[in-house]
């Protein structure tokens, strides 16, 4: 009788202590989350989906009228915003457009609200447990990433007039899953979860043998970083001087093998891999990039039976011109070797599209296979002059065949808002899990990147992860050059192609668009501004920042606007008049498209122009266009 009272005990105790290990709640996604360890873990029998405002007739309406911004619409006007049966975990909430209206979460079936926020207070950091880093708002755009699980089914209802844009993103779970409603309430051992994500996410800081070079990479030849000759896992990658792989041409390829492959996982410009913009240091994320002059990478690298870490000098097509680099690397790993029917190996596959295609998505990634997807980075350039509407489109993930994911826009996807406006996507900004690489519009040109750590794609079989360029039907002209980080047991995708030096080089255009909302100025005298309006009295002047453009000689050309009451400008370079006189005057309201205004020379010493007014009165330019001459 008492061993089999003990075996009946040992039993319970087994059983209860495997429900408790196997309920997901705010602390097991907290714990989740906070170990960067995690991310090789595949999520079985589990779904990201995402509801949006996405424009569903194929439009560019994506939350402007607040059409496709709703599920529908209760008899008290209220909105149903996202609405889904059986079990799961929303992982992402993401707008530009927050209001002060309350959402009610229903959980279960509930008739009456089982938890209520003022839908700012979710990205505003200062209402529990919504904080930093995982809730805030910043280049444009407001998140969350905050887990809310639920049971049974969860309705949120707006209880506001209007919804414009927004993205919820939730993890489906198994029928059979052991779930928790979220109620508001941390309990203890959540409350300590989310203090450790605090605490771990403030710097990654990976333990284990460090392998430490200093060498000289010679151009055309190769270095080996580290080689291991037995299972283990790589967990962090860092280069000193940073600095030494800014430039245009992006020379130097890491390669990092896996277990002999014959194809390597990662292969692609070290400046890419490191999520630099246009030739210059950039990103600075949780996981990867540029602090300090360092370079680091810590996606944690299971592998079976060996790595390989090299890096690989391309000669230029001046090779008298490459020059010797000093590499100073760390990578540190440890013996804990790959658990397969757990884990993936980390691939990154890197795609260069050279003016893509129109009428065609630029592709993250396409292929056949197990794993999950956790990393994007993205820069674009477009090729034409001018605003960077290519940023229109949409992102759209198609997993197992079915259509998981359909974003908002281009800067939605990484978590911002508005570009081209001041203080919203202007310029590179990053956070721990996305950010802005850069925002140019004079070059057309921006990127950006996001990690998937919270909200990691799983797919069973296949998975198609694109972006369109333009609005609608992929129809803007743009170069981009991107990298998707996935785990899987084997690649899913290659490289479409390796990197050379035509793919690596970076598209300096020859016409520039300056946009009154961003340009840099200086003011001396009585000068008023509003929008493009600008007011000034005799002996005004206006100052414009031309520092970032390629030295060279330039056609200055004008889109403007003439009235009654515009003024006569004169153009000067420093105490050098280089245009006489400009006219803003006519009898009537009129339009100048193209108005040749003179030549400028931008160098070392002329590297602003200045506006001055040669008696009182307005000027209204809509944009200033820079077309570099010919030597």
């Amino acid at each position: 009788m008492k061993k089999d009272y003990f075996l009946i005990l040992l039993v319970f105790l087994v059983v209860t202590c495997y429900g408790q290990d196997k309920k997901v709640s705010v602390r097991t996604e907290l714990e989740r989350i906070s170990d960067i360890g995690n991310l090789p873990k595949y999520i079985d029998k589990t779904k990201l989906l995402q509801v949006s405002s996405y424009d569903t007739t194929g439009g560019n309406n994506d939350g402007f009228s607040g059409q496709y911004s709703f599920i529908r619409k209760n008899p008290d006007s209220s909105l149903v915003i996202f609405e889904e049966t059986g079990n799961g975990v929303i992982n992402r909430i993401w707008t530009p457009t927050p209001t002060e209206d309350t959402l009610d979460f229903y959980f279960g079936g509930a008739n009456d609200p089982s938890y209520s926020i003022k839908f700012s207070d979710l990205f505003s950091g200062e209402v529990f447990p919504f904080v930093e880093p995982l809730s805030g708002n910043e280049i444009g755009g407001f998140y969350t990433y905050f887990p809310i699980p639920f049971e049974d089914d969860c309705k949120i209802v707006f209880r506001g007039k209007k919804l414009e844009f927004y993205q919820i993103q939730h993890q489906e779970y198994p029928e059979n899953s052991n779930m928790e409603n979220f109620s508001g309430i941390l309990s203890a051992q959540a409350k300590a979860a989310l203090n450790k994500l605090i605490q771990d996410w403030e710097q990654i800081k990976p333990s284990g043998e460090v392998t430490k070079k200093d060498q000289i990479l010679e151009p055309g030849q190769s270095l080996t970083l580290a080689e291991y000759k037995e299972g283990g896992r790589i967990l962090g990658i860092t280069f000193q001087n940073a600095s030494a792989f800014e430039g245009l041409n992006k020379q130097i390829d890491i390669k990092i093998t896996w277990d002999k492959d014959k194809v390597p996982a990662i292969y692609m410009p070290v400046a890419d891999f490191f999520g630099y913009a246009f030739g210059k240091v950039s990103m600075q994320s949780l996981l990867i990039g540029t602090k300090d002059n360092v370079n680091f990478f810590y996606f944690p690298m299971p592998f079976d039976k060996s790595a390989k870490i090299e890096l690989l000098y391309r000669s230029s097509d001046t090779p008298e011109n490459d020059e010797p680099l000093r590499i100073i690397s760390e990578v540190t790993a440890s013996k804990e070797k790959r658990l397969p029917n757990q884990e993936g190996r980390l691939y990154a596959s890197w795609n260069k599209n050279i003016d893509a295609p129109l009428g065609e998505p630029h592709i993250f990634l396409e292929g056949e296979g197990k794993g999950h997807y956790v990393g994007t980075i993205l820069q674009s350039q477009g090729r034409t002059p001018g605003m960077t509407i290519f940023f229109e489109g949409d992102d759209i993930t198609i997993i197992d065949g079915e259509l998981r994911v359909h974003g908002t826009g281009s800067e939605d996807y990484f978590n911002g808002g508005w570009y081209a406006l001041l203080d919203r996507w202007d310029r590179k900004v990053s956070l721990p899990l996305h950010g802005s690489l850069d925002y140019s519009l004079p070059y057309s040109r921006t990127g950006g990147y996001r990690l998937f750590i919270s909200d990691k794609m799983p797919f069973e079989k296949e998975i198609l992860h694109t972006i369109e360029h333009g609005p609608e039907e992929n129809n803007a002209p743009v170069d981009y050059t991107s990298i998707a980080f996935y785990y899987a047991d084997a690649p899913v995708s290659e490289n479409p192609v390796p990197p050379t030096n035509e793919l690596s080089g970076t598209y300096v255009p020859s016409t520039y668009v300056l946009y009154p909302q961003l340009m840099k100025f200086s003011f001396n005298g009585k000068v008023t501004m509003a929008g493009n309006d600008w007011h000034g009295t005799s002996g005004g002047q206006i100052r414009i920042d031309l520092s970032e453009f390629p030295d060279g000689k330039y056609k200055l050309i004008g889109d403007i606007e003439k009235s009654p009451e515009g003024a006569e400008v004169s153009i000067w370079q420093r105490q050098k008049e280089k245009v006489e006189v400009v006219s803003f005057q006519s009898e009537e309201k009129e339009v100048e498209v193209g108005k040749y205004l003179g030549e400028v020379t931008i160098d070392e010493f002329n590297e602003t122009i200045t506006l001055r007014f040669k008696e009182d009165g307005n000027i209204h330019i809509n944009r200033l266009i820079l077309e570099k001459q010919d030597e």
